[in-house]
Order: structure tokens, then C-alpha cells, then sequence
């Protein structure tokens, strides 16, 4: 069934023309339609040349987004002993051990990111069936499982995020706020465009980069010209 789209899409939708937008027109055009009646997220949706059922084609990793990402990041972190004392005099808005584990079996989920030390994965992994649904479940490859704790919680706070390509090959990733300034999200885009490209699956044949889109969170999709965003260089944006 064909979803009926809002007069406020339909009227927005005819601001944006079919066709590669360059970076700041894109973004400059993601403000103008951002239109809600609360504060919208700015939203890159990536279509890549891999095939992530292929092991060698996954793509999980994170991005510190120089900028941040306009969000409060609650973070919980599972530990044991001296460790569980550093989670709590760096940051972390809650903490513990066994007993932590136990209230989110029952239910508590009142965070946005949970890290834990390699020791307590064994038990950590016992919550799979809560936290994998919401993508919580700690990982190496997305920082969320070490032991220093201290770096962990103050880059995830100040705008470290964990993505990965779903199935079929595409990144969503939120990178800050519609009402950041167009060079301030030009700059994080940016930053997501390089960690992309840093960590390229060895799989990947062919052309890798395939599409970029940018939408606020209740605007339409606006297409970026990928070559033009790749040929930015960071150096460049961070002194302009």
C-alpha cells in the first residue's frame, strides 16, 4: 500500500529538484525544508556497492563528528571493581555490575548507549534478546566493549556514534541537527564521508560510493554529489 504523503511533504518535495545537489547547496536545502514543529535531525542515507551478507562486505564501525551531534547521550556502562568507581568519575549516567545486568533484564533501558569491560561481555551477552532489537548490545568494533572507560563515555559523549550498512547495503546515520549551521554540518558529513572511506570492506569490489541522500527528520530526501563531496578536504572546512 502506497503511503499518502502530507500536504506539507508534497508542498516541500517540490522544492527539490531530481538531481545531484553540491554539499552546502544540499545542506542549505535541508534547512530550508526542515519544517516540523520540534527540533529535526539532519540525516545522511548512504547506498554503497557491498553485498553485507558476505562477511568481508560488512561495514560497523564509528564516527566522531567534530561538530557533535546536538544530542544528550545517555550512557550506561557494565563493569566490576575499581572499574565500576572510573565509569561513575567520568561521566557515565549509570553503572554497575551483576546487579546492573539484572535491571535490564527486568526491563530498565533508560539509556542510549551501554558500554562494558571485556570481562562482563560473557554475562552482558545473556541480555542479547533485550538489547539486540535496539542496537544496544556492546561491540569491539564500535568501542562499546573496553576497558578504558574514561576515553569511551567522553568520546561518545562529545559526538561519537556507531553505525553499520544494513542488509542491503545502505548507511543511515544521524549527523547532527537541522538547526546547525550549514558549515558545521558540512563538516560532519564530511567526517562520516572520510570513515566511510577509511574503513572500505576488503570485499568491496567495483564502484564502492553509489548514492548520497541528506533529509531532515520529517523533510524530503535531497541527493548530494558524492564526487564533490569526496574532492572536500577537512583541513579546508575546520580552517575556513
Amino acid at each position: 500500500m502506497t503511503r499518502k504523503l502530507s500536504r506539507r511533504l508534497r508542498e516541500l518535495q517540490q522544492k527539490v529538484e531530481e538531481r545531484p545537489y553540491e554539499p552546502t547547496e544540499a545542506l542549505k536545502l535541508l534547512k530550508e525544508t526542515a519544517t516540523a514543529k520540534f527540533p529535526e535531525s539532519a540525516e545522511a542515507h548512504i547506498r554503497l556497492g557491498i553485498d553485507p551478507k558476505y562477511s568481508d562486505q560488512q561495514l560497523r564501525t564509528t564516527v566522531a563528528l567534530p561538530k557533535g551531534t546536538g544530542q544528550t547521550i545517555r550512557v550506561a556502562v557494565i563493569a566490576r571493581g575499581e572499574k565500576v568507581q572510573e565509569a561513575a568519575n567520568a561521566g557515565a549516567d549509570l553503572y554497575g555490575s551483576e546487579e546492573l545486568i539484572q535491571e535490564i533484564q527486568q526491563g530498565r533501558l533508560d539509556f542510549d548507549l551501554l558500554i562494558a569491560t571485556p570481562d562482563m561481555m560473557p554475562q552482558v551477552a545473556k541480555l542479547g534478546r533485550v538489547l539486540g532489537p535496539k542496537g544496544l548490545m556492546p561491540s569491539p568494533k564500535g568501542g562499546s566493549v573496553t576497558t578504558d572507560l574514561e576515553q569511551a563515555i567522553s568520546e561518545f559523549k562529545a559526538g561519537k556514534l556507531e553505525f553499520r550498512a544494513d542488509r542491503t547495503g545502505i548507511v543511515h546515520v544521524m549527523f547532527g541537527k537541522a538547526d546547525f549551521s550549514v558549515e558545521d554540518l558540512l563538516i560532519n558529513l564530511k567526517a562520516l564521508q572520510d570513515c566511510i572511506e577509511r574503513n572500505r570492506p576488503s570485499g568491496a569490489k567495483g564502484r564502492y560510493w553509489r548514492s548520497i541522500y541528506v533529509s531532515s527528520t520529517m523533510g524530503p530526501s535531497v541527493e548530494v554529489d558524492i564526487n564533490a563531496l569526496r574532492d572536500l578536504k577537512m583541513t579546508d572546512l575546520m580552517a575556513a
